[in-house]
């Protein structure tokens, strides 16, 4: 995959019931492979709970926050940081709406669709804006370094210089 425009990253999180479940993990790793994106960081962990409030600070006063906390920290999930051009909005359209119920009428084929089991245990979730990219990296995978990403990593993707290691489900980019 080589470029001139410049790939724009998004995150992507696999929720516990999803990464609990290898056929849903395996099926969602397909997807994201097949629609072109680069995994430039893979990271399994069970979410703390400082971690999930400042993630989901913009729900707390909804009725279905201490849901949402108690599931996100209920077992391991998984956070990829994904690039290709326009990663948020194809990745946002791979996911599909929130509402899984919705998300089997209109959008069948769509990942949550597949694998979501309700509005909260909706199998994945995905940055909205290159803003919430930045502020979600920060708390999920807080040693990713924007910056070298842009100057060092990002040209050598973008010129398809890469490799890809299936056991850890990462792309790796070279020099030469």
């Amino acid at each position: 995959m080589t470029s001139v425009k410049p790939l724009q990253l998004t995150l992507a999180i696999m929720k516990p019931h999803v990464v609990s479940s290898p056929f849903s993990l395996l099926d969602i790793r397909r997807t994201i492979l097949d629609n072109g994106f680069y995994v430039v960081r893979s990271k399994r962990q069970t979410i703390k709970l400082e971690q999930a409030e400042e993630f989901y600070r913009e729900h707390k006063t909804k009725f279905f926050y201490n849901r949402l906390i108690t599931f996100m920290t209920s077992g391991p999930s998984e956070a990829y940081i994904l690039a290709r051009e326009d990663a948020i909005s194809v990745w946002r359209r791979l996911m599909g709406p929130t509402k899984v119920f919705q998300c089997q009428l209109s959008n069948p084929d769509s990942i949550r669709a597949k694998h979501g089991l309700t509005d909260t245990r909706n199998a994945t979730h995905g940055s909205d804006s290159d803003e919430s990219v930045h502020k979600e990296v920060s708390i999920m995978v807080p040693q990713f370094c924007f910056d070298h990403w842009k100057q060092t990593e990002e040209p050598r993707f973008r010129n398809g210089r890469v490799q890809f290691n299936e056991e850890q489900f990462l792309h790796f980019a070279y020099e030469n």
